[in-house]
């Protein structure tokens, strides 16, 4: 059974995506999601990911939390960068952060978060130096972007994957 669902979670997880996209549980929808589930399963195994053990999951629990609130902040943020543009001009910029973590997943999943966070975006990390840059929309102050990564982000992700 392995062998033709090499990767079960997501195949079902494709196709729950697939029919919450299309708003339909018709026959030909799940036929269709079924099938594109099991064949980016497959994509899957010929790319061959890393294995990753999670470690605590309390703290996935609490990253979700800190990930959900700086959504929503930085909706508003952006939200008055918009509103107030002009009355004052808006002061982008970039900021390099030196990053401790080198688990691939950990990588790819502080990408989502960062690029998810609106105002925010993840523009190089470079592995031999270990150096995030990223490029915030309103930039006031930089080592407060690195503070909050490190504490909020990479700390937990760490406990999570590493």
């Amino acid at each position: 059974m392995r062998y033709w669902f090499p990767y079960p979670l997501l195949s079902l997880s494709l196709l729950a995506l697939w029919l919450l996209i299309n708003q339909s549980l018709s026959p030909g929808h799940i036929v269709l999601g079924t099938m594109l589930g099991i064949a980016f399963a497959w994509v899957m195994v010929n790319l061959q990911p890393d294995k990753t053990r999670l470690k605590t999951f309390g703290r996935i629990v609490i990253l979700t939390g800190h990930v959900a609130v700086d959504v929503v902040r930085s909706n508003i943020a952006v939200m008055s960068v918009i509103l107030r543009t002009k009355t004052r001009p808006v002061n982008s910029g970039f900021v390099a952060i030196d990053i401790s973590l080198r688990d691939e997943n950990a990588l790819a999943l502080l990408a989502c978060i960062l690029t998810a966070t609106p105002g925010t975006a993840w523009l190089e990390f470079d592995r031999q130096t270990g150096v995030l840059l990223i490029h915030v929309l309103d930039l006031q102050n930089g080592q407060n972007w690195i503070d909050l990564i490190k504490r909020r982000y990479e700390a937990p992700l760490k406990e999570i994957f590493e």
